[in-house]
């Protein structure tokens, strides 16, 4: 599965859930006042900027904002937000693509790190992160936590979610680090037939938070601070998700 096919037209249409899911204020404002803050007055870059999720009221909260992004239709329902000259985009792979800044932050958002297939990959991205910033920028990245302890000792896959006409699931493939994601619509169960609506695979790579300090390493940053969520959260070993801040030394 190729990235450019899993976030095609239909992706794109329903992937914005306006007020609800990733959407909703609490989940998004604080994401947006942390970035800003990081961001210390300069620009921001995002990596798979997607339809503008966060960039847009980043941009509305005074940072400018450059995206890179792999999907075209994810940019044209960028682009029923804001125009060219507001948001930038360049299309391309967020492990190689560059972007004209200057920048001092690069960031990545709610788990995309882990669309990156294989180790090599997630390391450039670091690397690329590091080619846009100068001494002293910071490269943000939210990822969840592999929660593997769910797996039992042979089976294969895990149900995360259930509700009417929503059944989401994930199946492991531990020997690589690869999870798919199903996401599984159908009609009402109630009525005995619950007819089958649609379903949407996204494959990944699950990166432990020490595998990915290392990767950073490899790329020059260090370690700023890591929490459980954008409000800054302690991190515990209970954590589901991480919010890891990563800063190339200063200059001299």
């Amino acid at each position: 599965m190729r990235q450019e096919d899993i976030w095609d037209a239909k992706a794109a249409q329903s992937y914005d859930t306006p007020g609800t899911g990733m959407f909703a204020p609490e989940v998004l404002g604080p994401t947006v006042e942390r970035l800003a803050r990081l961001a210390d007055g300069g620009a921001a870059l995002e990596f798979a900027i997607g339809t503008g999720r966060v960039a847009v009221p980043l941009v509305e909260r005074g940072v400018p904002v450059t995206g890179i992004e792999l999907s075209r239709p994810m940019v044209e329902r960028l682009r029923t937000k804001a125009d060219e000259a507001t948001i930038p985009v360049v299309f391309g792979d967020m492990a190689t693509a560059s972007a004209p800044g200057p920048f001092r932050l690069v960031y990545l958002v709610f788990n995309t790190i882990s669309n990156l297939l294989t180790q090599a990959e997630q390391v450039a991205c670091f690397r690329n992160a590091a080619r846009h910033l100068p001494p002293g920028g910071r490269f943000v990245i939210e990822l969840w936590v592999p929660d593997v302890r769910k797996l039992p000792p042979g089976q294969q896959a895990v149900v995360w979610h259930t509700e009417d006409g929503y059944l989401a699931l994930d199946t492991y493939d531990v020997l690589r680090q690869r999870v798919v994601s199903h996401h599984v619509r159908y009609g009402d169960a109630r009525s005995g037939r619950g007819e089958l609506e649609g379903v949407f695979l996204s494959p990944h790579r699950y990166i432990w938070p020490a595998e990915l300090d290392l990767m950073a390493q490899l790329a020059g940053f260090e370690l700023e601070s890591r929490h459980a969520d954008w409000e800054g959260t302690e991190f515990t070993a209970e954590s589901r998700s991480h919010v890891s801040v990563y800063r190339l030394p200063d200059g001299g």
